[in-house]
């Protein structure tokens, strides 16, 4: 049977769903035989995430549920690249564009479940305000803190994420987790071995689900902590520019802005990449930049603050795909 690629998407020529979808050497990637969700060939990413910079995906994948992407996953060859995209909040897709499959969780992903006793269940597409707000509707409390985290389930309890005093690590009971190597497995926090924005989840590994532990409290004090925490985030953050969150971990007992600032790096450039004016622990694009001149100017920041300073800043931000 004759394949055609309107739009970079596998059809067949009668327009049925597509048996299986090949690479731009011929190669057979996988059969899509009962797939139905979305796989599309050189995907464009940088749309999809916060800098609106970067290459392609050699494969973008989007799941209709969590059965087609078992599916799917258990499909593909041993070895094969995977990578899960949440909001593309806290990410630099370099210019060369991502190896292998990127895995976009969508609405079926996106939902959040009261399950009693001050207990979440969040799909790993659910954006931390979804989380939030949830919560506080629900009366639990502990939970504010999500409403500052600028992402996804997914990534912010791979990652270990927190704003505002509190981390995943305090509030996750446990996950869900698809494996590269398609076995879908259940694991307590204790066994994610966190630490300072880090877990042990391996490469490709991708969270599909996570349960959340509140505590009783009222709705009108959560509903006021929340806004708190985002006019805090509006006053002190370029929310509304081209940005990555946090772009450097904050070394024990000091703050990574202080550091920058103080190695004069307040408004650096290279291309169009800027420092921050308003936080200088953010990068942004101001229009025209590439993925290599963000991190290129990280880089620039980080030998400066080592000479100034003598810390060497560790990426919070991940930066992921061929230079």
């Amino acid at each position: 049977m004759t394949m055609t690629q309107p739009d970079n998407f596998w059809f067949t020529d009668s327009g049925e769903a597509p048996t299986c979808a090949v690479d731009g050497a011929g190669d057979m990637l996988v059969s899509m035989d009962g797939i139905r969700g979305k796989l599309t060939r050189d995907a464009p990413l940088a749309k999809l995430v916060w800098f609106k910079t970067g290459g392609n995906a050699d494969w973008l994948f989007e799941p209709a549920d969590l059965d087609d992407l078992c599916a799917f996953v258990e499909r593909l060859d041993e070895g094969t690249p995977i990578m899960g995209l949440g909001l593309g909040s806290n990410m630099i897709i370099r210019d060369g564009g991502v190896p292998g499959v990127v895995i976009r969780l969508g609405k079926a992903f996106s939902t959040v479940k009261n399950l009693g006793d001050c207990r979440l269940e969040c799909g790993g597409g659910a954006s931390g305000i979804l989380v939030s707000s949830t919560a506080r509707d629900a009366a639990i409390a502990g939970l504010e803190f999500l409403r500052g985290i600028p992402g996804t389930v997914g990534g912010f309890v791979r990652m270990n994420g927190g704003a505002y005093g509190r981390e995943v690590s305090d509030v996750l009971i446990d996950c869900d987790v698809l494996m590269p190597n398609g076995e879908f497995i259940t694991l307590p926090a204790a066994d994610l071995e966190y630490s300072y924005r880090h877990s042990a989840l391996p490469e490709g590994a991708v969270v599909v689900t996570a349960r959340f532990q509140g505590e009783p409290g009222d709705p009108k004090e959560i509903g006021a902590e929340m806004d708190r925490i985002a006019q805090a985030r509006e006053e002190s953050q370029p929310l509304r520019t081209k940005t990555g969150g946090s772009t450097f971990k904050n070394p024990e007992g000091q703050k990574a802005w202080q550091l920058v600032d103080a190695a004069g790096c307040r408004g650096l450039t290279m291309g169009g990449a800027q420092v921050s004016e308003k936080h200088t622990n953010f990068l942004i694009n101001t229009g025209d930049a590439t993925s290599a001149d963000i991190e290129g100017l990280g880089e620039e920041v980080r030998r400066r603050v080592y000479e100034n300073s003598g810390v060497t800043l560790e990426w919070e931000i991940q930066r992921v795909g061929r230079p």
